[in-house]
């Protein structure tokens, strides 16, 4: 069972999600500055640079928003030659543009933006042209996989993509046709503005917060959305009859007079699980820095000596075992993107290596964003990678120390005490 644990204070709402009560992602969002991520915009090239097959576009942000070649072509719809093609040949200063965020700006770059559109739904992903479809790999069932692409092509139109979502396991045709009709609405109500707005305009913005959550995970019948604005609970009840007619949505409606967050044991997680040093169960413990380029963790057995009779070997292993599984978790409740560089404790044994890995990578499995482990390098370091889409989850919500210059960091959050 999943619990999303929502608090609302003044311009601040922050989402926990709980898996059998313990933290596993955590959002926030300022509710008068909304992220850019997955919105429609109307731009103008504003400069082309082939030496970096990228353009800048301006979409009305502080920052121009960075175009890569490879999101403007594509091949599919028509014959590109085996070189690719220069962008000064796909794109041109004032030229104007429907693009899409894919990456939030992080830092001083601005946002990473894309032609290849998709919009998610509840039960599929819409892309107006892509012209194929794709079904989820964690749907395992043949049948099933075998029944749900056929009913996309049957359902797709022209050059249309869809992705056929992991919920849609056992749903039935009626359901995905109606998220389908509705994707499509949207797609073309993008496109009638484009067609009416001057460039720069916002021409869609994604859900909020709260609601692509609840899109992207809520399992009817089972999970809980509890949250201390009435306002809020009406909002997620609609939705929830919209998406799942005929499940009784649970909803509740917090009225205590301590925050909801404490009420619920959240807040006394995210202040272990977001400090640098993290405790194991066990009694080792992980410590976590970011550089840059990439993010290290260290592992160490802290007060673990293993279980009576164990070798050295065996209380190491158990505790990177305990690392890995904690480590994929901390890296999806925090949103750590980008490298990250592990330094597991020295194993001599290449079958508890292996085991260790595995471990990351089968819990990996639960993580929405995408993360692949790499593989062991010659200095024993376990490399790995997941998508970076937002800056990471601490970040809006803590300054560097005009003291320690960024070695600590000073909390400014009205909710939470890191």
């Amino acid at each position: 069972m999943k619990q999303m644990i929502v608090h609302n204070e003044h311009n601040l709402m922050q989402m926990a999600l709980l898996e059998e009560g313990k933290a596993v992602e955590f959002t926030a969002e300022r509710t008068r500055d909304r992220g850019l991520l997955g919105s429609f915009f109307k731009g103008r090239v504003v400069n082309v640079l082939p030496g970096m097959q990228a353009a800048f576009v301006d979409i009305g942000q502080k920052k121009n928003a960075f175009l890569y070649v490879d999101d403007v072509l594509h091949p599919h719809l028509e014959k590109q030659p085996k070189v690719k093609p220069s962008i000064s040949e796909l794109l041109r200063p004032g030229q104007e543009v429907i693009v899409q965020v894919l990456k939030e700006p992080v830092g001083g770059k601005g946002a990473r933006v894309t032609t290849h559109y998709s919009l998610p739904g509840r039960w599929l992903v819409y892309m107006p042209v892509a012209d194929y479809v794709a079904v989820s790999k964690k749907i395992a069932r043949e049948g099933d996989r075998s029944r749900l692409k056929a009913l996309g092509e049957q359902l797709r139109r022209d050059e249309e993509g869809l992705i056929i979502r992991t919920v849609s396991g056992e749903e039935q045709h009626e359901a995905i046709k109606s998220d389908l009709e509705t994707l499509r609405a949207q797609w073309y109500l993008i496109r009638e503005k484009a067609d009416s707005l001057p460039s720069p305009s916002l021409l869609h913005r994604d859900h909020s917060m709260v609601q692509r959550i609840i899109r992207d995970v809520y399992t009817p019948g089972s999970d809980e959305v509890i949250t201390d604005s009435e306002g809020q609970a009406r909002e997620v009840k609609a939705l929830l009859e919209e998406i799942s007619p005929g499940h009784q949505p649970k909803v509740q409606v917090y009225r205590g007079t301590e925050s909801i967050f404490a009420a619920y044991g959240v807040q006394e997680q995210l202040n272990k699980d977001f400090a640098r040093k993290v405790w194991l169960p066990g009694g080792g413990y992980i410590v976590i820095d970011h550089t840059e380029a990439l993010t290290v963790v260290d592992v160490n057995t802290g007060k673990y000596t293993g279980a009576g009779g164990d070798s050295l070997e065996e209380t190491v292993t158990e505790t990177n075992i305990q690392a890995a599984v904690e480590i994929a978790r901390l890296m999806r409740l925090r949103d750590i993107g980008g490298m990250i560089i592990v330094d597991f404790i020295d194993m001599e044994e290449a079958s508890n290596r292996h085991d260790v890995a595995a471990t990351l990578e089968g819990e990996l499995k639960k993580d929405r964003t995408k993360a692949f482990v790499m593989g062991w390098t010659k200095l024993g370091l376990l490399e790995l990678t997941r998508k970076k889409v937002r800056e990471e989850s601490t970040l809006p919500y803590v300054e560097p120390c005009s003291s320690c210059h960024g070695t600590g960091k000073r909390y400014i959050s009205p909710c939470i005490d890191f």
